[in-house]
């Protein structure tokens, strides 16, 4: 009678592929794939869109191009330096970058102290809240060509409103041409850049406002603290991170800004900005290298600037 060989307790090893034989994906391996699958369309759009424009505009600012030359310019031809030392020693630059600093942090800081202020009028329930709240997103979601026109006309020193009720109310003595007039323009393109894009804060900030627990602002409240105290204490320091980034956006969208200025002063009167002075460089002069050069120049200003608050700025707001 035969005998079974004794079980040594181990298990047969397992199967291993051969030398033409794939190994299985694994889990996450197919996660991968699938995901690179889903993100593939997205990112040929982006860099068809995006992507192409910006190294061909780099391409095009280290070449001698107009207009005239565009369509006999290969792709890579002869480079120079020479407009961007144009760009960079033409008269007024200097101005130019200055007014377009003064212009991108006025109208940030306006735009999200605008944006506080309705924030925290429309943050308790009142009759009529929702009609309000939806009232305040009229600037940011109106055309830009309609809100500029109709600034324009109440701005207007024969016709406008603000001049009329000026003379009437205020005891002005003439009317002031308020984008027309160097000492107002500026400003009046500030407020105007403020009072269009407070809606994009105040919808950051009212969210981040309702997310405050409400047994916070009811302790200090029954320690006696005021309003300003509990705004100070309590309140800003929730929306700190909130107002650090939307400082971060709002100027680099800002500092990019073309159809507001162009609309209302079209670049005159102390506002010409950098990108208004890109497309004056591309129509007036036609000379399209010149103005590649100079947007090179703007998109690297802008990079040093958020290169400075990500290193100053967001690691301290992260700690």
């Amino acid at each position: 009678m035969t005998t079974a060989p004794p079980e040594t307790g181990r298990s047969p090893a397992r199967e291993r592929p051969g030398p033409g034989r794939r190994r299985p994906l694994t889990l996450r391996r197919r996660e991968s794939r699938e995901g690179l699958a889903l993100v593939a369309p997205t990112l040929l759009v982006v860099i068809a869109v995006i992507g192409i424009p910006i190294v061909w505009t780099v391409l095009l600012a280290f070449q001698r191009v107009r207009l005239a030359t565009l369509r006999k310019t290969g792709l890579f031809g002869e480079f120079t330096l020479a407009n961007v030392d144009r760009v960079l020693h033409t008269p007024g630059f200097a101005d130019t970058l200055w007014t377009t600093v003064v212009y991108s942090l006025g109208g940030t800081a306006g735009s999200i102290a605008l944006g506080l202020v309705a924030a925290l009028v429309v943050r308790r329930p009142f009759r009529g809240r929702t009609l309000v709240r939806a009232s305040m997103l009229l600037p940011y979601v109106a055309p830009v060509v309609a809100v500029a026109f109709v600034w324009q006309v109440m701005l207007d020193p024969q016709l406008g409103i603000v001049n009329d009720w000026g003379q009437r109310f205020l005891g002005w003595d003439a009317p002031i041409p308020f984008l027309s007039q160097d000492s107002t323009a500026l400003a009046t393109v500030i407020t105007f850049e403020a009072w269009r894009y407070f809606p994009f804060a105040f919808l950051f900030l009212l969210a981040r406002l309702q997310a405050v627990p409400g047994e916070l602002e009811e302790a200090a409240r029954v320690d006696g603290a005021t309003p300003t105290q509990r705004f100070r204490h309590i309140l800003l320091p929730q929306l700190m991170p909130v107002i650090a980034l939307l400082g971060v956006l709002r100027f680099i969208m800002t500092f990019n800004k073309f159809d507001d200025v162009y609309l209302l002063t079209g670049g005159s009167a102390g506002t010409e900005v950098v990108s208004v002075r890109v497309y004056q460089f591309l129509t007036a002069r036609t000379d399209i290298g010149a103005a590649a050069a100079q947007a090179v120049v703007l998109a690297v200003v802008l990079i040093v600037f958020v290169a400075i608050y990500l290193r100053f700025f967001a690691g301290r707001r992260e700690a």
